[in-house]
């Protein structure tokens, strides 16, 4: 869906009692260590001790697509007003510690999680679990908070959607490919419907989703677990789960059964494209041979300067000026696959369709290049090992993975299954996936360029 392809558009990257056992790090996989606390909070220690630092994560299974009908964005406005007053912290006092403390911290939103972090020296991380764990329980709002931060998030949504003609595109493409499930809802929200966020709502989705057994601690960086599994005991152990917790449900998708067609017209369009988005699976916990498959076609069609369609498009044909392929293999439920091309100059966007429409049936009759698969693999290797010097990414890595339904196996199994996927099943889940019945086709336009 257009949420995976909009950053290509800017460029036109020892155990414990009572735990799992740490896995020795190998050129593969992270020493990781993890356990539950009494309460159901899962905890997440990954070591990394080539520098005093530490990267203190707390991820709520709640985002965008557990939202209440008619309250989109209530996730989002959460996690801005969660950076207010608790019952023994000012409003702004945690960013003001971390900051103090030479570090940084943040909040991020999306359609299956909201998480909060800090990237401080490692003797501070008690001070971060203190303060996390305040906030999870503590949050102490006025009509006032509710009343700016509302205003905050209506101009966040001014500045990157209703003023972003790509952005305002990638919302009706969305809508189109989900008829029912909540990942066709932007994650910031419906403005008509942010503009009537109150604290009620607000307070409802904390008190529902803000609870450690619906929460995930990752710590990586130069910690110990014991140490870890101590301070978090302190600050997080003593924090009541919340029994009435419901169950994670999504109204889901009916069989898609009719090809889509969105046509954004608007005076502010830079670069006429076009995109084709499929419905796809996601990964699964303990069967992600497909996603790993489908990871793949994305970087053989549309990885680079040496993927199938740039060179068909773009060098060969001289009707794109750039080819992208994108795959959103981390999801609780089914995601997209897609492609986009931008037209060279005198091409218009009906003639650049139907040149992807031949490229891709011309990859369908082709195959796989056994060459290219190999030398993609290896890129792929190279750089889950190279991903290992990154403190933030790791903790991304396995935080979107466990609040989208995955284990911490699944993770660290995942390079060894891309590395066994073969030819045949690349092409049998491009099969299962190039549906037109299963897709959405999209252009973003002026209006006066539109023809068909």
């Amino acid at each position: 869906m257009i949420r995976y392809i909009a950053s290509a558009l800017v460029v036109l990257g020892l155990s414990l009692p009572g735990t799992a056992p740490a896995r020795a790090a190998d050129s593969a996989h992270e020493a990781v260590t993890t356990f539950d606390l009494s309460n159901g909070m899962q905890v997440v220690v990954v070591e990394d001790h080539r520098a005093p630092v530490v990267q203190h994560m707390v991820w709520y299974r709640a985002g965008s697509a557990d939202e209440p009908v008619g309250e989109s964005g209530v996730a989002h406005f959460l996690e801005h007003l969660l950076f207010k007053a608790t019952d023994t912290m000012a409003s702004g006092e945690l960013s003001a510690t971390v900051a103090a403390n030479g570090g940084q911290d943040n909040a991020f939103t999306s359609y299956d999680y909201t998480a909060y972090y800090q990237r401080v020296a490692a003797d501070r991380l008690g001070l971060m679990m203190k303060m996390e764990s305040d906030r999870m329980v503590n949050l102490a709002l006025t009509e006032a908070d509710i009343v700016t931060e509302r205003d905050v998030i209506l101009e966040e949504r001014n500045q990157r959607t209703d003023n972003n003609p790509r952005a305002l595109f990638g919302e009706q493409v969305s809508a189109a490919q989900f008829l029912n499930h909540r990942y066709g809802t932007p994650v910031i929200g419906w403005r008509h419907e942010m503009e009537e966020l109150s604290m009620e709502d607000a307070l409802s989705f904390y008190r529902t989703y803000y609870a450690p057994n619906n929460a995930i601690l990752v710590v990586t960086g130069d910690v110990d677990p014991a140490n870890v599994r101590e301070l978090a005991e302190q600050y997080y152990g003593v924090i009541p789960a919340n029994p009435d917790l419901p169950e994670r449900y999504r109204t889901q998708e009916p069989p898609q059964t009719a090809e889509r067609r969105v046509i954004y017209k608007d005076d502010r369009v830079a670069q006429p494209y076009i995109t084709r988005s499929y419905i796809a699976p996601e990964r699964d916990a303990g069967a992600q041979e497909k996603a790993a498959a489908l990871t793949l076609l994305a970087q053989i069609l549309g990885g680079g300067t040496t993927s199938f369609l740039n060179e068909r498009l773009q060098f060969d044909q001289n009707v794109a000026v750039y080819t992208g392929a994108f795959y959103g293999d981390v999801a609780l439920d089914d995601t997209t696959f897609d492609i986009i091309v931008v037209p060279a100059e005198g091409t218009d966007l009906a003639g650049a369709e139907t040149a992807l429409d031949a490229a891709i049936a011309a990859f369908m009759e082709r195959g796989v290049d056994m060459e290219q698969l190999d030398r993609i693999k290896m890129q792929l290797r190279a750089s889950q090992i190279y991903a290992r010097d990154n403190v933030d990414g790791i903790g991304n890595r396995y935080g979107r993975a466990l609040t989208s339904g995955l284990t911490v196996q699944d993770v660290q199994d995942w390079p060894d299954i891309l590395q066994a996927v073969t030819a045949d099943q690349i092409m049998q889940a491009a099969a299962e996936v190039f549906r037109d019945e299963g897709s959405v086709t999209g252009w973003l336009t002026r209006p006066e360029e539109v023809s068909q």
